[in-house]
């Protein structure tokens, strides 16, 4: 029988192996990689989805890591994720994002793909801003426009948090009932009405991809409550909970995915979308965190 290293590439099981769960001692050593280059505590942690650069150029930075120098860190292997954390200030906050994420479809586990936000938290970060580029299965709400995210549904099937649970990291059975931080969404409101940037606020459900939804699944998805689809950020999202940090999200909506007029769509041009929307993004994200 093959064994699995800490930081080994993932094998083709990786997906349904229990074993893979994290323990604190795994994100204390990945976060002393950091801190060897970045020594101030952060902040606010923030993740990146897809076409999402700007808000890192917005970052004044003082260390750049690659994931690769990170023990345990997965790679990235989507083209639009850059792969790398920028270490830096945002708002007048010390921030840490991540330039890239992971995505179950790239065939890593949930563990692993919430990984990086245990390390995040080790760091001393208690609070976590996430983005993601998404489509919107509400017919009222345009491509280009940003969705507060106020709750999840995860089709994902799997959980980051199946296997053993280091009480170190957080309890068995962390409570859901609140996963993005009342509070933080307050406050993306108010800094939208001030901004007039047109925010809406919904579901997100996540769900494997990589192939996109067939218009009977975006039907389904419509009818179980979600406003908005994506393939990330829930397996992020629970493992922040899980570890008590607060947690802002917000996705761009890219395409519209209603199943009655229903048009075929990039990569291209979703990140040409995520793009132009990016100002708003930035502007909404550095708003909240000057106010933090």
């Amino acid at each position: 029988m093959s064994s699995y290293r800490f930081d080994d590439p993932p094998p083709p099981h990786a997906v349904a192996a229990p074993h893979l769960a994290h323990t604190r001692a795994q994100a204390a050593a990945a976060a002393l990689a950091v801190r060897e280059r970045f020594e101030r505590v952060p902040d606010v942690a923030i993740i990146l989805g897809t076409g999402l650069g700007a808000l890192g150029r917005a970052i004044e930075t003082q260390a750049v890591i690659d994931y690769s120098d990170i023990p345990g860190f997965p790679l990235s292997t989507v083209e639009s994720h850059a792969g790398r954390l920028l270490c830096g200030t945002l708002g007048g906050k010390t921030v840490i994002a991540m330039q890239g994420r992971f995505h179950m479809y790239e065939g890593y586990a949930a563990q692993q793909v919430a990984f990086p936000v245990r390390v995040l938290r080790e760091l001393g970060t208690h609070t976590l801003v996430v983005s993601n580029a998404c489509g919107t299965l509400n017919p009222l709400w345009n491509a280009g426009e940003i969705m507060l995210i106020a709750d999840h549904i995860n089709l994902l099937g799997a959980n980051p948090l199946v296997g053993p649970n280091d009480d170190a990291l957080g309890p068995r059975f962390p409570d859901m009932s609140a996963p993005y931080d009342v509070e933080l969404r307050e406050l993306a409101r108010d800094v939208a009405r001030e901004q007039r940037i047109v925010l809406r606020e919904g579901v997100y459900v996540a769900v494997t991809g990589p192939a996109l939804e067939t218009r009977a699944e975006y039907r389904m998805l419509r009818t179980m409550g979600a406003d908005v689809v994506g393939m990330s950020t829930v397996p992020e999202v629970i493992a922040a909970v899980h570890g008590g940090m607060r947690v802002l999200g917000l996705s761009i909506m890219t395409d519209k995915c209603l199943p009655d007029a229903l048009e075929p769509v990039t990569l291209v041009e979703i990140v040409e979308v995520a793009g132009r929307a990016e100002p708003q993004l930035t502007a909404l994200v550095r708003g909240v965190l000057e106010r933090l």
